[in-house]
């Protein structure tokens, strides 16, 4: 009786509880982490309006802040995904996500523009992990054939994030004041911290993953990740003419992005009148837009693949040239006053922006290897934001002399000069058509 009783608790000790798909909560636990980093990045942009006005902050001025943290964001990418590929996702993405917290929350000490520039140049360059860390957890948890589906449900929170700051810096605002709201958003990426921390580990390691999900997630037979010193790993990239057809793209599509998280709000309120509480009310359906593109880009590529023939790279490819079309209708801004309308074209902007930006993810993991997966993904992403800092200058010093309406026409061309490169430096000429 007393070696049963004995026996059983060393058995229980020993049983693991296996999670079924496992990967999918794993890129749930990501999603969350990419919706808090949007929510602390987009509290500025909502603050804007009050913020120009308590600080006396101008036009020009605003776009230095905002230039900062893009600076910060074109800098950091290739080095926090360096560091994510050397020490690991879930201790490199935990380092970034307690320096972007806590310097959102240090935003609510600011008393002048010069104070936000530097608040934010800091903020940036740990925000900047998110893009890097994204292409590693699709490459270490999901099967090449699950990747680009993968990369629409992860693009959703480069968006959700985004559609939900406004109600929740609303909430926060209303509550505590400017600085309260920084403080509260900065609180709940440090919430998040903690659930990465304690639930994140890769998938060699995981104790909830079965033997049955792991062979699956390894059925492609990658070879063992090889990890470079940072500047061979930037020659390496250089030296592929692939980076180009994916960089070039991300530099032409990441305007309209930054439009819609920085400036929107601040072109609702100087050319329709919008105060706070009516820019909440519908600053976030271009992100609710985006999020559907997310979502719907993955399975595009399905559509491609079995009505129309194309390899797996080519309906990547076809997906993103979508996407390009769809931003043309920006331009409709230019012609109309009618608020409600631009709300409308500038959401299929987003749902737009979002394919392209999901299956550029998606082109990074299909054609690097493992070990170079983050740092190419946040090379792309520097290039992507490099034109995000310029274009960003460019209103601040045009916007109040010219109006909203030029740059809106300028971005509703720039993905179709991008998927230009797209088509000349990826896509596939001949007969290679593997299935999803």
């Amino acid at each position: 009786m007393s070696q049963g009783l004995n026996h059983n608790p060393t058995k229980l000790a020993k049983k693991r509880i296996v999670i079924p798909k496992l990967r999918w909560w794993i890129l749930f636990l990501f999603l969350l982490g990419v919706t808090v980093n949007y929510i602390t990045r987009n509290s500025l942009g909502i603050l804007a309006p009050e913020l120009k006005t308590d600080l006396n902050i101008t036009t020009e001025q605003y776009s230095w802040i905002v230039g900062a943290f893009q600076l910060a964001y074109t800098i950091f990418q290739p080095l926090c995904g360096w560091l994510i590929d050397v020490i690991g996702l879930k201790l490199g993405f935990l380092i970034c996500a307690i320096i972007w917290a806590t310097s959102c929350m240090f935003h609510a000490g600011a008393h002048n523009y010069i104070q936000l520039i530097f608040l934010r140049f800091v903020m940036g360059s740990a925000e900047s992990a998110a893009t890097p860390a994204n292409a590693k957890t699709l490459g270490e948890w999901f099967p090449k054939k699950e990747r680009p589906i993968a990369a629409g449900w992860a693009g959703v929170g480069f968006s959700v994030g985004a559609m939900l700051a406004p109600p929740i810096i609303y909430f926060a605002h209303s509550s505590f004041g400017w600085r309260g709201a920084f403080i509260f958003t900065g609180g709940l990426a440090l919430l998040w911290v903690i659930l990465w921390w304690l639930f994140y580990h890769s998938p060699d390691k995981h104790p909830n993953l079965g033997q049955e999900e792991l062979d699956f997630i390894k059925q492609d037979n990658e070879p063992p990740a090889i990890k470079m010193p940072f500047l061979t790993s930037l020659k390496s990239v250089a030296k592929n003419k692939r980076f180009y057809g994916i960089a070039i793209p991300a530099f032409m599509a990441e305007p309209a992005w930054a439009v819609m998280s920085f400036w929107v709000p601040l072109y609702l309120a100087q050319e329709h009148g919008m105060d706070l509480k009516q820019i909440v009310m519908f600053a976030w359906l271009p992100f609710l837009a985006a999020d559907l593109g997310s979502i719907f880009s993955g399975y595009l590529t399905r559509i491609y693949t079995h009505f129309f023939g194309c390899s797996r790279i080519n309906s990547i490819v076809a997906s993103s040239i979508t996407g390009a079309f769809l931003m043309l209708s920006l331009i409709v801004i230019a012609i109309t006053r009618d608020p409600y309308i631009a709300i409308i074209m500038i959401s299929i902007g987003g749902f737009g922006h979002q394919i392209i930006s999901c299956m550029l993810s998606a082109l990074v993991v299909e054609s690097f290897d493992k070990g170079q997966m983050a740092t190419v993904n946040g090379m792309r992403g520097s290039c992507a934001w490099i034109a995000s800092f310029l274009f960003s200058l460019i209103i601040g010093i045009t916007a109040d002399k010219i109006g909203f309406d030029p740059l809106f026409v300028a971005m509703g061309f720039f993905d179709l000069i991008g998927a230009i490169f797209l088509v000349a430096f990826i896509a596939e000429r001949r007969g290679n058509k593997n299935t999803l």
